[in-house]
């Protein structure tokens, strides 16, 4: 199977996933609900997890090298996040937002199409290019869920001041009318229980993110020879660790500045788009061993 096939795949996928959310609206049992989201949700999972590894095998590379490449595997580890935070802690809300940004992806790698083909640079053709870019992908996958457990408490947080709301709800438009929509015991959730529940994705996402520096530096040694050349790239990514270092050291110091730590944690993940995909677009990214380019 290779890229000739992936709108038949695209469109299985956006079907499916849809579904998932959709059976929100139907009027049957929250149990029933709850297990037609998991079937169409794995489902998704299933046939793009079969692309990806069909794809690895046609192309005799793993699919990391490009952007679109990567977005791949966001259509795989977003469904999969959705699905643990609905089962964990009731929130359909987030599988909703999950699964319409995996559609998100894929409409993207549908439009917006790459070059791709079987070669692949000697730096990359590595024991560690897997395991890092892997890592990478599973820990900001994670982090954006803790991004979007922070934006739900900031809400919760300054519900009585109705100005700031109208303003975070404005900006932040669509998970406010996701959160909205599909809330039903949201509603009871109060800010501690909120950030105890970022904590924990925070030090998961937090223990990948080190894992995927860790993995790179080795990596590093092994095609460069050097563990660190502060490639834009390296110096984003440190100073993503860094945002959530601080986080978390605030949140074990500090423990009742709620409203602090939720725009901390909302602004760290700012630090990781930049590092994920916005250093792509600065000048001195241009000769960067990291920078994705599109003429592959």
């Amino acid at each position: 199977m290779n890229w000739v096939q992936f709108p038949y795949i695209a469109y299985t996928a956006i079907i499916l996933l849809v579904l998932s959310f959709s059976v929100f609206f139907l009027p049957i049992s929250k149990k029933s609900k709850k297990i037609l989201a998991n079937i169409f949700a794995l489902s998704n999972v299933a046939i793009f997890a079969y692309f990806i590894i069909s794809l690895w095998i046609n192309l005799d590379r793993p699919p990391l090298r490009t952007l679109g490449e990567t977005r791949l595997w966001y259509a795989v580890f977003l469904p999969i996040l959705g699905l643990i935070t609905f089962n964990r802690w009731k929130y359909f809300w987030f599988l909703a937002y999950s699964n319409l940004m995996a559609i998100l992806f894929i409409i993207i790698n549908l439009t917006h199409p790459e070059t791709y083909n079987k070669t692949l640079m000697p730096a990359l053709q590595s024991p560690w290019f897997v395991p890092h870019v892997v890592v990478y992908l599973l820990s900001y996958a994670i982090l954006r869920v803790s991004w979007l457990v922070a934006i739900n408490g900031l809400l919760k947080s300054y519900s009585n001041k109705k100005g700031i709301v109208k303003v975070l709800s404005i900006l932040l438009s669509p998970i406010y009318f996701l959160i909205n929509l599909f809330s039903e015991n949201d509603e009871k959730d109060n800010i501690k229980k909120i950030l105890k529940m970022a904590d924990n994705i925070v030090f998961i996402g937090f223990a990948f993110l080190t894992l995927g520096i860790l993995f790179g530096a080795l990596w590093a040694k092994e095609a460069w020879g050097s563990y660190w050349t502060w490639d834009p790239k390296e110096t984003w990514a440190l100073l993503t660790f860094l945002v959530y270092l601080i986080y978390i050291h605030l949140r074990s110091q500090h423990k009742n500045k709620t409203s602090l730590h939720l725009w901390v944690l909302t602004i760290s993940f700012a630090f990781l788009l930049a590092a994920w995909f916005g250093v792509n677009y600065m000048p001195s990214a241009k000769n960067s061993v990291h920078t994705y380019s599109q003429e592959e």
